[in-house]
């Protein structure tokens, strides 16, 4: 599904409406230029302040331009200038809260530079993220924000081919040709793995999720190299979830059917975390007190399970700020060349895992 934030896309050309008989005429610039005795290439100078017009000229165009009520398209003066003030952010699912708050990032900074922001939703699916980059193209934006599951090297090289600047927020291809804004996924991890130890946990298993992407991978990694040097330590604690809450609902269930003495489980984000607990109530399995649990993300709903959900917070709302700042400045500047960032995560410690520590 999309989310229609703008309905943007309007028939590219220079005109307002003025009225006439009581009807609706269209001014167009060629009606400025015949009234002002000019050529329509001279008014396209003085709308755009772009090449040199003489004051006595200058004033007919716009004393033309008064008496027609004329204004011109935003989208077309975009196109003369190259730029539409214009961007687009690309989503997997809208319907997970870190999407949103992500936006919110995006959105407000782009507003406060004077850019209008589109938002797609790709639903997880190749294919319409590919329509999506294809429509967009054609349409004259100024940049594209990916948070995407599905974005190739391919999409990557063909839009640096086209020239259009390209951020990827939190999941990047594997070789950076972009600029990418992501949190310490590794770090976090041993940061949850380290805080079920510190609470009591002496055998840890860990739902992840789709290990295409780097996030999940290195939050996989971070689980691995924290606990592969304990004797109770076997692949077979580590199930996948697919970020989603269902995913850790039927993971929990697995990992209780191979392993009953589970004293720990690190989600790899926070969805999965929160399945994760219902399936736990399903087992009759007592959070934190048989079983503490930690998720990854920090999002709101965390707040309000019961337990309270400890979680690896990432900055989520920075992140998508930071993305439309370092794409803005791609926009003006012209300046291409790839940048990583990652920023810090926190551990929020809740009930989940406020347990009896044990020597």
């Amino acid at each position: 599904m999309m989310i229609r934030i703008i309905c943007f896309f309007a028939k590219i050309c220079n005109r307002l409406h003025i009225k006439g008989d009581g009807e609706e005429i269209m001014a167009t610039i060629r009606d400025v230029a015949k009234l002002a005795g000019v050529s329509v290439a001279t008014v396209s100078r003085v709308l755009n302040k772009n090449g040199y017009v003489n004051n006595k000229t200058e004033e007919k165009v716009l004393k033309a331009i008064a008496q027609l009520n004329y204004e011109p398209n935003a989208v077309a003066r975009g196109l003369a200038g190259k730029q539409t003030g214009t961007i687009a952010l690309i989503l997997p699912d809208i319907a997970n809260p870190f999407f949103p708050e992500m936006a919110r990032g995006v959105e407000d900074v782009a507003q406060a530079y004077g850019y209008t922001v589109i938002l797609c939703n790709s639903d997880d699916q190749g294919h319409k993220e590919k329509s999506y980059i294809e429509m967009l193209k054609k349409k004259y934006i100024d940049g594209i924000i990916f948070a995407s599951n599905t974005l190739g090297q391919a999409d990557v090289e063909q839009m640096r081919r086209n020239n259009i600047p390209l951020v990827v927020l939190d999941r990047a291809p594997t070789r950076q040709l972009c600029s990418v804004i992501r949190s310490q996924n590794y770090e976090g991890a041993r940061l949850a793995v380290r805080h079920l130890l510190e609470m009591g946990c002496r055998k840890i298993a860990h739902i992840y999720g789709p290990q295409e992407l780097i996030t999940a991978k290195k939050r996989l990694l971070g689980y691995e190299e924290s606990v592969k040097h304990f004797p109770w330590y076997t692949p077979s604690l580590m199930v996948p979830g697919h970020f989603r809450v269902d995913g850790g609902l039927r993971a929990v269930k697995e990992l209780f059917e191979k392993h009953p003495d589970i004293d720990g489980i690190f989600c790899g984000n926070d969805l999965m975390a929160i399945g994760a607990l219902k399936g736990l109530y399903q087992l009759g399995v007592r959070v934190p007190e048989d079983v503490a649990l930690i998720g990854f993300d920090g999002i709101g709903l965390t707040e309000i399970t019961q337990p309270e959900l400890s979680t690896v917070a990432q900055p989520i709302y920075e992140m998508g700020s930071l993305a439309a700042k370092v794409l803005i400045e791609t926009i003006e500047t012209g300046v291409t060349e790839p940048r990583l960032y990652e920023l810090e995560v926190a551990l929020v410690a809740r009930d989940s895992t406020k347990r009896r520590t044990e020597a």
